[in-house]
């Protein structure tokens, strides 16, 4: 194909299918054994200074929240992160975590842009940002899934997003018109959070499924916290609801209200004050630090982290999301 056009970003981790590959053969275990464990042996097992990470979905609605504060405690360093972020991006970066970005976006909605990319990027600390649209980075996971190097789409095209972007414009050997190539992305780790699982890995999600099925394919290792740790025969029992198979995750936290602050499809709403609390402190440096020695340092675990909230907080935002339907 003759190329036309290239982005100018970084190819942060360029794809190799066939190591990919030798590596699921080689790492994941198809037999069924219990998988659970919590936070901290799963961090501390499976993620390393240095490794390309993916987080799913984003920090208001059902991210990893528990798993991601857990990586801010264990002060990993030189992260490289593909995806899109609100709270959760936005804390690893005021925490000096993050060395390279694939991005869509990272930002506090209706709060605004994010301070902390803002610091991290401006001081040098985030030394490369290539930009992807939300379609364009779930479909480099949906070329990894399948074991295509690219996927061709037309997304991107004519914008900035594509000139920062590390993405191919080339004549279609067919129509002979420009089309897009996204290449595949491999992540050494990958971060989900899920309604409900098995011990085994057996995943499912109620509501929106945003990107979980395309990352949990794309990654080597894949830890996954649920709000509910459930028998395997409940799985079973509806097989079409299971979004990701044992076979793909090596750890399985239980998480109840692991996406709080954020929201979670038909459980509980998002925790407004909180997020808002964040944002504010998150102005400066030395407020970003304060909050995160008290949310996340100065706390054990996650249950001691749900403790300086206390239950009646919690079932309001069980009641706010049930008053909603």
């Amino acid at each position: 194909m003759r190329i036309i056009d290239s982005g100018i970003g970084e190819l942060i981790q360029p794809p190799d299918l066939e190591a990919f590959r030798e590596w699921n053969r080689v790492h994941k275990p198809r037999h069924l054994f219990d998988k659970r464990m919590s936070e901290q042996e799963a961090i501390q097992r499976f993620l390393n200074d240095g490794d390309y990470v993916g987080t799913e979905l984003y920090g208001t609605v059902r991210c990893p929240m528990s798993l991601c504060r857990e990586v801010i405690r264990q002060r990993k360093k030189d992260l490289r992160v593909a995806g899109q972020g609100v709270l959760e991006l936005d804390m690893w970066l005021a925490a000096g975590m993050i060395k390279k970005l694939d991005i869509t976006y990272i930002g506090m909605e209706v709060y605004g842009v994010s301070n902390s990319l803002r610091r991290a990027v401006e001081s040098g600390q985030v030394e490369s940002v290539v930009d992807w649209s939300n379609a364009g980075i779930t479909w480099r996971f949906k070329a990894t899934s399948i074991g295509a190097p690219f996927i061709a789409v037309r997304t991107m095209l004519g914008s900035d997003t594509f000139k920062h972007s590390a993405a191919k414009a080339v004549e279609c050997p067919f129509t002979g018109q420009t089309v897009c190539l996204i290449p595949a992305v491999v992540l050494d780790v990958g971060l989900i959070h899920v309604h409900r699982a098995d011990m085994y890995g057996n995943c499912q999600i109620d509501g929106i499924s945003g990107f979980a099925f395309e990352m949990a394919r794309a990654c080597k290792r894949l830890i996954v916290s649920a709000e509910e740790i459930v028998p395997n025969e409940d799985i079973r029992r509806f097989p079409d609801r299971t979004i990701i198979p044992y076979y793909l995750v090596d750890a399985v936290v239980h998480a109840p209200f692991g996406s709080h602050p954020g929201e979670m499809a038909y459980l509980y709403a998002r925790d407004e004050p909180e997020i808002k609390a964040w944002v504010q402190a998150n102005e400066t440096d030395q407020g970003a630090a304060a909050y995160l020695n008290r949310y996340v340092h100065d706390v054990a675990d996650h249950q001691e982290y749900l403790a300086l909230f206390g239950q009646e907080r919690l079932d309001q935002l069980v009641q706010i999301r049930e008053r909603r339907e």
